[in-house]
């Protein structure tokens, strides 16, 4: 029975899919409690960053197939509904304000690709093995998993990755363009805490907006893009983060960010 374990490090939540039977396979339960520990995370003023990772040095092996194939026999709106978990959880990651990071270590494979590609930034091992895995099971790919992969590879590469289910490690993944750091095998997790404490203290409305331009930027015209810019640059000059990060700037000292984003929740 999967469930998700929450620890706290400093102003970093790290978030666990713990399921070690299935590798951390995903059901609608985990994406109901997932989901859950998101919205408690973004809520906390003590969490600046997210860590998503996996227990039994496994990030997660995708979909329960022993779940996946009792769907056959349901109409194709109760399949779609089904669906809609996950679709719903990764639509989840990119609204949370606060960065998420994945910290993958051993492997990703069909809609566990989706979810650590979904994340913001990706930390994962040279060694951890990467799969489309869907075409393997006479199945299509969900999650987003084509969307993610297509804002970096050519069609052809992604194509043929969907099409074959071949594997692939981290230090691929990292030539691709999606890995930000690449830790050796056992420390994907500690590498990626590090990493989301560097962010945690960061100004909270300015970084929310900056995720959502990053966002943004892959699907609009230049002008689009310049508008959107605008609007959250109008209204970052107007606020406190503002103010304390242009003074401490001024002043030679380090901006104090945190004690803002706690005052804004007291």
């Amino acid at each position: 029975m999967s469930e998700v374990l929450s620890e706290q490090r400093g102003a970093v939540r790290v978030l666990i899919n713990h399921d070690p039977a299935t590798r951390n396979a995903l059901n609608a339960d985990l994406y109901v409690a997932l989901t859950a520990a998101l919205d408690e995370a973004q809520a906390d003023p003590q969490v600046g960053a997210i860590v998503l990772a996996g227990s039994g040095n496994f990030f997660c092996s995708g979909g329960d197939l022993r779940l996946l194939a009792q769907r056959r026999s349901m109409a194709p709106a109760q399949r779609r509904e089904k669906l809609e978990g996950l679709h719903d959880l990764i639509r989840h990651i990119g609204r949370c304000s606060k960065p998420v990071i994945a910290a993958v270590e051993g492997g990703a494979a069909g809609a566990g690709l989706s979810l650590a590609l979904a994340c913001d930034l990706l930390v994962t091992t040279r060694q951890a093995q990467f799969s489309v895995a869907y075409v393997k099971v006479g199945l299509t790919p969900d999650g987003g998993v084509t969307a993610f992969l297509a804002q970096f590879l050519s069609r052809q590469m992604l194509t043929q990755l969907c099409l074959s289910g071949e594997r692939f490690n981290g230090e691929r993944l990292h030539a691709m363009g999606a890995v930000n750091q690449l830790a050796e095998a056992g420390h994907a997790l500690q590498a990626a805490v590090q990493l989301a404490a560097t962010l945690a203290d960061g100004p909270a409305q300015a970084m929310a907006r900056i995720k959502h331009l990053c966002q943004h930027a892959y699907g609009a015209t230049l002008e689009e893009q310049l508008e959107l810019e605008a609007q959250h640059m109008v209204l970052s000059q107007g606020e406190d983060e503002a103010a304390e990060g242009i003074h401490a700037f001024l002043e030679k000292r380090p901006a104090d960010f945190r004690q803002l984003r706690q005052r804004t929740n007291e």
